[in-house]
């Protein structure tokens, strides 16, 4: 994970000055509209093929498990939730959320645009090739956000209180990764203590860590 800029007189080795920013250029739009589409589709919009661009059209989201989740606003159908607990009332050490999810490229150039990290070794392939990487990876920041989306999908409202981290292994762009949540202990007045690690489908521990969060009965609303 990194939150470094790309230098400013920085170009690609044997590439024009003018080919160079072209490229760079285009890069930077289409990661603007990939970000503004990631957007959209969030707010629950797309884009419509068929009117003039620009033009919205209501999107349905698709339940992706069995019953309602009041935790969360919206889900999509690639994106996999178990959880051991459905009611606050009956949350106790041991209960657990899985969370899975492909780290898609709209998610990359989405998050770059969002937070401002558009580290090369995150968008430009011919940069990252020469990494120890061997090619573009996902952001450390944007994978361990997989953790809070399990978090959000405890029966009752979570609330973060801290997370601690550690990154053992890059995420290549397009890698499906689970994130895992378990309460390990109670520490009162609704908060708890959980372990909290992040796998990829190979269940290698991509990152390893723990939360402290509160977790209260949802407002009925």
């Amino acid at each position: 994970m990194s939150s470094n800029c790309p230098e400013s007189d920085a170009t690609d080795a044997g590439v024009p000055p003018n080919e160079h920013w072209s490229s760079v250029s285009k890069h930077v739009v289409n990661s603007y509209v990939e970000a503004n589409n990631a957007l959209l589709a969030a707010m629950g919009f797309s884009p419509s093929s068929d009117d003039a661009p620009g033009t919205l059209t209501a999107r349905q989201q698709p339940e992706t498990v069995d019953g309602p989740i009041t935790e969360v606003a919206f889900g999509d159908e690639s994106w996999l939730m178990e959880r051991s607990a459905d009611e606050y009332e009956d949350l106790a050490v041991g209960d657990y959320v899985r969370f899975t999810k492909p780290i898609e490229e709209t998610d990359v150039s989405a998050f770059a645009q969002v937070s401002g990290d558009t580290n090369r070794l995150h968008l430009a392939e011919s940069f990252a090739e020469e990494t120890q990487f061997g090619g573009r990876i996902a952001h450390g920041t944007l994978v361990a956000g997989t953790i809070s989306a399990a978090l959000a999908r405890f029966p009752g409202l979570t609330i973060y209180l801290s997370q601690d981290l550690e990154f053992h292994a890059p995420v290549e762009i397009g890698e499906t990764v689970t994130a895992d949540c378990e309460i390990v202990e109670l520490l009162g007045d609704t908060r708890y203590r959980l372990h909290t690690t992040v796998e990829t489908t190979d269940e290698e521990t991509v990152i390893d860590g723990e939360a402290i969060v509160v977790i209260q009965e949802s407002p009925d609303v």
